[in-house]
Formats: C-alpha cells, sequence, structure tokens
C-alpha cells in the first residue's frame, strides 16, 4: 500500500534503514548472456496485458482532450483541423516510445558488462523493491529517481529488469536524439522525447499531456522522471519542477483513476563518473554535445574504479491520501473533462508542496559514503591537513553526522586508518597524500598564466565540493541556526529565528527548504543541536554548551562558502555593475569579477566562479527586490537597488537585518 504520510520534518531523529543486495554479485558468477534472454514475465497493474506502442499513438490521437485543443488552435490560427491533426501526429512520432523486449535485452547484456568494469557493487533496498511491486499491482505508479549522472535512467531500468518488474516509459530531452542510432535505441527501451522548452505551444502541451495521461490511466507501464527536471551538476538536489508533476496528479484530481502511487527513488555514487566534466561545465566549459562517436570515445572511463553505487526506493506516496483535506476535487466536475483547465492555486500550492517534500525524502535516503565526510573536513582545510589530524576530524564528523541522523555506509569492522586511506585512493585524481600529509591535488606541470592555475585549482575545489554537498542536507538546518547565533545581538530565541528567517529566505533557491516551513526548520535545527549537546534552550534565552563550539565552528564553515559567494555577487553590483548589465552577461561577468578578487588575495572562496551558485544568487537578488529585470528591444538588463544590495551583503557579513519577521508560533 502506498505510504500515508511524507517524512515527518519533526522527526528528525534515527530511523530503521533496509538492507541492501549488490545485484551485480550474481552477475559476476553467472552468464550475462543467460540472464539478458532469461524469462521475463513482470507483474502488471491490475494485470493488464501490455499495449503495443502504435496502439498508444492511436489512443491519444483520437482522445476527446486532443480533438478539442486541435479545434481550438484551428480557430485561432484560421489553419484546417486536418492539417492541425498531421501536425499533432508528427509531434507524436517525434515523441512516442517504442519499448521493444529485443533491445532491453542487448541493453541488459551490455550493461552488465559495463557495470561490472566499473562499478564494485550496485546495492538496492530489497524491501524497497517489494513495496514498488506491490504498488505496481494495485494502482498506476510514477518513479522519481534523483537525477546525478547520465546513467540515472540505465541503472533504474537494469534493476527493474533485474527484479522482474515492470519496465517504466521514461522522460528523456531531446539532446539524446542526436545520438542516431544511440537515441533510437533508447526510444526502443521505454524513452519519450520532449522538448527542452514548449511554455507557449498549445498543440505541443496537449500532445504532450495527453500521452503521459493515456499512459497513467490505463497502467501500461510505470512512468519515470526526474523531479529536478535535468541533471545536478553540484550534487545539491534542484529546485523541483512541476509540469510533469502537474500532468500525472491530474487524473487523480478528475477522477480518472482512484489514486496514484509517486516512489521517490535515491541514487547515490561513491564516485561520480562526469565529476570534473561538471566542475568544468560550472566554470563556464560549454557541455559537450551527446554524440555516439563521444560516447564511444568515453570507453577509457571503463578502465576507473568508480566504487559502488547504492538505490534506494522509498515508501510509494499516495496522491489520494497527501489531497485528503487540502484539494477540493468536485470543482473538476464543473467542466467537461476533456476541456483542459489551468490548475487553481490551491492546486499549484498542493502540488509544490509535495514536490518539495518528495526531493526531500530523496536525500534523507541518499547513502552517504566515508569520502563524503573526508572531502567536507578537506574543504575547510584547503591547506591541507596531516593524516591523523584528517583521520581524527573524519570520526569526529561522523559521530555529528550520526546524531543528526545522516543514512551513513561506515564499514565499522574495518580501522579508521583504512578506511580513510581507501576512500583516498579511490578519490586518487582529486587528493595528494605526501609525506604524511593530505590536500587537494593541484597541477604539477608548469602552468602559461595565473588564470590556467586558478582555473585548474577550481576544477578540482568544485569537484570535491560536489562530495561535499551530498551531506549538506544533513546540515543546512542547524547551520543556517549556528549562522543566526553568530550575527544575533542577543542570544534571545526570537532573535536568533529572526535572522534564521531571513537567511534561510536569501538560500531558498541553494537548498531545498519547503515552502512555509521555516518555523518546522528551526525548531528540528534547534532539537537536532540541543540533541548533540552544543545548546541548550533556557526559557526563551539559547545558550551554547562548551561541546557546543566545535560543531557550531563546524556549521558555520558549511555555510561560509555560499556566504562568501553570495556577498562577491552583491559586490560585483554594487562595484561593477552598479548600473545594471545585461541578463544575458551576468554569469561570465560575475565569474570574471570573482576570479579577479580571487587573482588580487581579496577572496579566498573558489566557489564563488560556479554558475550554479551565481545564478542562484541572482535568483535571490531577483526574488528580494534587490534587482529588477527590464526588457530594452529584444534584450533583458538588470538593473540594480544600491541600496537593497548593500543591505544584503551588509545581513551576509554578519549585520542583522533591519526589519525582523515575527516568530509567532515559539
Amino acid at each position: 500500500m502506498a505510504s500515508k504520510t511524507l517524512y515527518s520534518q519533526r522527526d528528525p531523529a534515527l530511523k530503521k534503514r533496509d538492507d541492501f543486495e549488490d545485484i551485480l554479485e550474481e552477475r559476476r558468477n553467472s552468464s550475462d548472456l543467460r540472464y539478458a534472454l532469461r524469462c521475463y514475465t513482470p507483474v502488471l497493474y491490475k494485470g493488464m496485458t501490455p499495449c503495443k506502442a502504435s496502439m498508444l499513438k492511436t489512443i491519444v490521437l483520437q482522445s476527446e482532450q486532443l480533438h478539442y485543443v486541435v479545434n481550438q488552435v484551428s480557430k485561432e490560427t484560421g489553419e484546417a483541423v486536418d492539417i492541425i491533426q498531421e501536425e499533432a501526429a508528427g509531434i507524436l512520432e517525434e515523441m512516442a516510445h517504442r519499448l521493444q523486449l529485443s533491445t532491453i535485452r542487448f541493453f541488459a547484456f551490455m550493461l552488465s558488462k559495463a557495470f561490472k568494469a566499473l562499478f564494485r557493487g550496485v546495492r538496492v533496498n530489497e524491501e524497497g523493491i517489494q513495496r514498488l511491486q506491490q504498488a505496481i499491482q494495485e494502482y498506476p505508479v510514477v518513479l522519481l529517481p534523483s537525477h546525478r549522472s547520465y546513467i540515472d535512467f540505465l541503472i533504474m531500468s537494469y534493476i527493474l529488469y533485474t527484479y522482474d518488474l515492470s519496465l517504466p516509459v521514461i522522460a528523456a530531452g531531446m539532446d539524446f536524439l542526436g545520438m542516431k542510432v544511440i537515441g533510437e535505441m533508447l526510444r526502443m527501451s521505454g524513452a519519450f522525447f520532449i522538448r527542452r522548452s514548449f511554455g507557449g505551444d498549445k498543440l505541443y502541451w496537449a500532445v504532450f499531456s495527453e500521452y503521459v495521461k493515456t499512459m497513467l490511466r490505463n497502467g501500461y507501464a510505470p512512468i519515470e522522471f526526474f523531479l529536478e527536471g535535468t541533471r545536478s551538476r553540484t550534487a545539491k538536489s534542484l529546485t523541483p519542477k512541476l509540469g510533469l508533476l502537474n500532468i500525472v496528479m491530474e487524473p487523480f484530481f478528475k477522477g480518472e483513476v482512484f489514486d496514484v502511487s509517486l516512489v521517490p527513488i535515491s541514487i547515490s555514487y561513491e564516485r561520480i563518473l562526469e565529476e570534473t566534466l561538471y566542475a568544468r561545465e560550472l566554470l563556464g566549459v560549454p557541455k559537450p554535445k551527446e554524440s555516439t562517436s563521444g560516447l564511444l570515445k568515453a570507453r577509457r572511463i571503463l578502465s576507473e574504479d568508480y566504487g559502488s553505487i547504492h538505490v534506494y526506493f522509498g515508501h510509494p506516496v499516495s496522491v489520494r491520501t497527501l489531497a485528503q483535506g487540502r484539494i477540493n476535487r468536485s470543482h473538476y466536475n464543473l467542466i467537461p473533462r476533456h476541456i483542459p483547465k489551468r490548475p487553481s492555486e490551491e492546486t499549484q500550492s498542493f502540488v509544490n508542496d509535495t514536490a518539495y517534500r518528495l526531493v526531500r525524502q530523496q536525500e534523507e535516503n541518499m547513502v552517504l559514503r566515508p569520502w563524503v565526510l573526508i572531502a567536507t573536513v578537506l574543504l575547510q582545510n584547503l591547506d591541507g591537513l596531516d593524516s591523523a589530524l584528517l583521520a581524527e576530524q573524519v570520526a569526529w564528523l561522523r559521530d555529528v553526522a550520526r546524531s543528526f541522523g545522516a543514512f551513513l555506509d561506515w564499514p565499522d569492522h574495518e580501522p579508521l586508518s583504512k578506511v580513510v586511506s581507501s576512500s583516498l585512493a579511490l578519490h586518487h585524481g582529486l587528493v595528494r597524500v605526501a609525506g604524511g600529509r593530505v590536500s587537494l591535488a593541484q597541477e604539477t606541470q608548469e602552468l602559461s598564466s595565473p588564470e590556467e592555475a586558478l582555473f585548474n585549482r577550481a576544477v578540482t575545489v568544485l569537484s570535491v565540493a560536489s562530495y561535499r554537498n551530498q551531506i549538506l542536507h544533513v546540515f543546512v538546518r542547524p547551520a543556517l541556526v549556528a549562522v543566526a547565533m553568530q550575527a544575533a545581538a542577543t542570544t534571545r530565541k526570537d532573535d536568533v529565528y529572526s535572522f534564521f528567517s531571513y537567511i534561510r529566505n536569501v538560500f531558498s533557491n541553494e537548498f531545498i527548504l519547503c515552502p512555509g516551513a521555516a518555523v518546522q526548520d528551526f525548531e528540528e535545527a534547534c532539537y537536532l543541536l540541543m540533541k548533540c549537546g552544543a545548546m541548550q534552550i533556557l526559557k526563551q534565552d539559547i545558550a551554547v554548551t562548551d561541546r557546543g563550539q566545535p560543531i557550531l565552528s563546524f556549521l558555520n564553515g558549511m555555510l561560509e562558502p555560499f556566504l562568501q559567494g553570495y556577498q562577491v555577487v552583491c559586490r560585483y553590483f554594487g562595484e561593477e555593475a552598479s548600473e545594471g548589465v545585461s541578463e544575458r552577461q551576468y554569469v561570465p561577468a560575475v565569474r570574471s569579477f570573482a576570479a579577479k578578487c580571487i587573482l588580487s588575495d581579496s577572496l579566498k572562496c573558489y566557489e564563488a566562479l560556479s554558475s550554479d551558485l551565481q545564478k542562484n544568487a541572482l535568483a535571490a537578488l531577483l526574488r528580494m527586490n534587490a534587482l529588477k529585470k527590464v526588457k530594452v528591444t529584444d534584450q533583458v538588463t538588470l538593473k540594480v537597488n544600491k541600496m537593497a544590495v548593500q543591505t544584503l551583503e551588509d545581513t551576509l557579513g554578519g549585520k542583522v537585518p533591519v526589519q525582523k519577521p515575527v516568530l509567532a508560533r515559539l
């Protein structure tokens, strides 16, 4: 049965974790060909017969909703209905999957070979698989994996094939169609292709939404898509996109299905295949275009060791249960079902709230390996550490993380020194161990310019930061409290909350912070800090304990790169672009400004060079009215509110904002 509740923000206590099974273990001891050709008989939704791809397209093209939109577009454009209908058929032909078992078997064979070469293990929680198997038989299922690598969707289909579960149909970007043979093979393994942007195209949206809803209503196969919309280059969760989630919930809102099960899935990589590729993208190097030749050139990675993958299938979440008391479905009975209806404000709020909580559940079930802790310690000691001191600090951080409820996969049966040294060996490209000292790797060859040295150093720092970011969700709320305690003028709880609420709003694009949950986040953070003995709350005052000083210092260090990065953006608008800058030029211009600050030794924060941080800072400045977009001809210019930018820069530097929100419920 689908779970009645999502993860509760008010109860961050440790919970029982499922056991994992390595599905590659059997592959190493038996025939891959026999595995690929084995009998595959998945249990289907209510025992239905699978629908052929051609029949699915016919159902979509004959649907009442699509006919209604075709007639509307015909009236608006003056084009004949037949021509619009033909255009809709062309869109569907470009989009639709053509799932074929023979292609699935080919991928099963090839991926077995590749995964055994790349990974030590692919570990899956068996209880999650059992829950999914039951959910697929009862209601339409939507699979929602995290998205950190190109291979996420391949891993997903491989696992479902291994466990004899229904293969999903997967929303994919059009980029893959440029790979010709590979693109078509992905289509035949269940991918359906959608354009990155089609906001104003009413016909495209109608074909796309009807295609997805037809698959969902009839339960032909689980639908899979990434809530974040795109891969995270930083390994932080991205703000969820709501378009597809709206579509898969609509059949329930309209009473076309009894319920829909949403399954959050967390895919955790011990070593990410694209780590340096992502870092270069964040520094402005264009993403390589997907191509078959590029894929073939990437074969050299098969000689590398990428550690293990953990895939955690979360509890299926019932849309019906979530909607109780929040959505009045009777509104959907006022107009015929086939007439498209914009989601109401109430519905949008519900979908948005659900999306954030699903992403947070993905975060909570991410499996964290020792290297994540090592990376976190090294980034707060950029000059390096003695090996023994590094091990000591990692052990301390492990205990703090556990007390905060982190999902750590730590080999307790092995000596600490061995755990640390094996993690350093796996990530040998990012660290240097010499003379009993561990530091981040640096280029040894003679570089032509300081700018080139800066770029190479930044690639390493951002690559290591992508691993620290995997544990940020564990510490971000207590860290926001730590920053607030340091900046607040008093120890009064409501003053600390005021600054916490303000800085939480600033970083609401940077981290997954559920809208409207500031009080709950503050209470959770205070609970964790009291639980680990870092602070006490005496009536309306917060007191820091002796044990709490190193914990609060560490938590401040976790947020320091983000505080400095946002300050750099504010300085850029105050010093270099006080009259404004074009939106298109913003990222390269602020990156150049940050590089200049680092080269002049006025800034030590390499993460300020990240385009992800710069875009999140821009979103914060726009939301807080420190900037405003002004369109002149075809160019959008960012106009600066100097006073607001200066206020934000001062606040990030530790000065309490003048206007404080009221803490009503503490």
